[in-house]
């Protein structure tokens, strides 16, 4: 058996706390026709325009791969735009266009909706401690990497 029983350990309750907000989140945005990774995806380029696919797959935790074959499906759908930076050409900027807004906006009113929910399950004081608490795993699990 295992030195450690899976009811105490930290990563089993984060992870399962993870699977329960993406399956909200995917529930929420589905009738968009997204997945949380393209919602993520168009989160972020909302509060980042212009950003190229390399600094997108930092900020939404996957690999520049994935974040290739998200932004395709996307650019593909006519939700955003991909052109050559005016002064790096090599690099592609990210754009909404009209129709990627919209859907956007649309799929966010719903995803508010679970995060609100998620709050409303704890006091101030109490959402703060669990967003530093959360915040010393990530900086503490991000400094044992090799």
């Amino acid at each position: 058996m295992t030195s450690l029983p899976v009811s105490e350990r930290l990563g089993s309750h984060i992870k399962r706390a993870e699977q329960a907000l993406n399956a909200a989140k995917l529930a929420a945005v589905k009738p968009a026709g997204l997945t949380v990774a393209q919602y993520a995806a168009l989160l972020y380029l909302d509060e980042n325009p212009g950003i190229s696919a390399a600094a997108l797959a930092r900020l939404c935790g996957v690999t520049p791969p994935t974040m290739n074959t998200v932004l395709k499906n996307l650019q593909e759908r006519g939700l955003v735009e991909r052109t050559p930076h005016e002064w790096h050409k090599n690099v592609l900027e990210i754009t909404f266009t009209e129709e990627g807004r919209a859907l956007t906006a649309a799929a966010d009113l719903r995803a508010v909706r679970v995060e609100r929910a998620l709050a409303e399950e704890f006091t101030d004081d109490e959402r703060a401690t669990l967003a530093a608490l959360l915040d010393r795993c990530v900086a503490l699990l991000d400094s044992t990497r090799d």
